[in-house]
């Protein structure tokens, strides 16, 4: 199964350097033109979907409704399994004052946020369900679009690296992330548009495969 990850539009929050969690916000300006990229970029590659599925979230949802519409794909499937971190009583706050507050924010993965959950439980609900659509689209290719959070999550699990440190490589607007599952597990990584933190920080050299792992 391949998985093609990417994240939302920009919104007003993420431009204004709020916490935006389990809440929305209207899209920033430039949302289309990023989203234009992405869908270039996927034509290039000569990559078709399947299936469409997407954080159950506005902002999520209204991007993911965009690609279903340009590459034929008649519905949009929702589930809150793909949902960004819920930060509880931190939502709209700005990053600089929760990081001014709570030192555990993005250094320790199993911290639960006031009113909400911990990056941990996140990671494990997007992993799980990673997991059961590679058993249920075997041989398919399936576009999902989520979180940051969630993408940082899931490269962290599937690339066998360490978590903690994994929490703030950035994730750009541009990021397309390429996973070639086998049930449970990753057998390789790729990224097509917009390098992540984790190739700029020299985490990963791409493509990104297994024996990586091993060596």
């Amino acid at each position: 199964m391949r998985i093609i990850l990417i994240r939302h539009y920009r919104t007003q929050s993420n431009q204004q350097g709020r916490i935006l969690g389990w809440g929305d916000s209207p899209p920033y300006p430039d949302w289309k033109a990023k989203v234009d990229f992405i869908d270039e970029q996927l034509r290039e590659n000569g990559v078709s979907f399947d299936a469409i599925y997407a954080s159950d979230l506005q902002r999520a949802r209204q991007t993911a409704q965009v690609y279903a519409a340009s590459f034929g794909v008649a519905d949009v499937i929702c589930h809150p399994a793909l949902k960004e971190i819920n930060y509880g009583e931190l939502q709209t706050r700005c990053k600089s004052w929760v990081a001014e507050h709570y030192p555990q924010h993005k250094k320790d993965p199993d911290f639960v946020y006031p009113g909400g959950e911990s990056f941990r439980q996140m990671q494990r609900r997007c992993v799980e369900f990673f997991s059961a659509l590679s058993t249920a689209h075997a041989q398919q290719t399936i576009l999902i679009v989520s979180h940051a959070g969630v993408i940082r999550g899931v490269i962290s699990h599937f690339l066998g690296l360490e978590y903690a440190r994994s929490l703030k490589h950035g994730i750009p607007f541009r990021y397309i992330g390429d996973f070639h599952m086998q049930g449970a597990n990753c057998l390789d990584y790729d990224e097509l548009g917009k390098p992540s933190g984790f190739v700029r920080d020299g985490v990963i050299e791409l493509p990104f495969t297994q024996s990586t792992v091993a060596d």
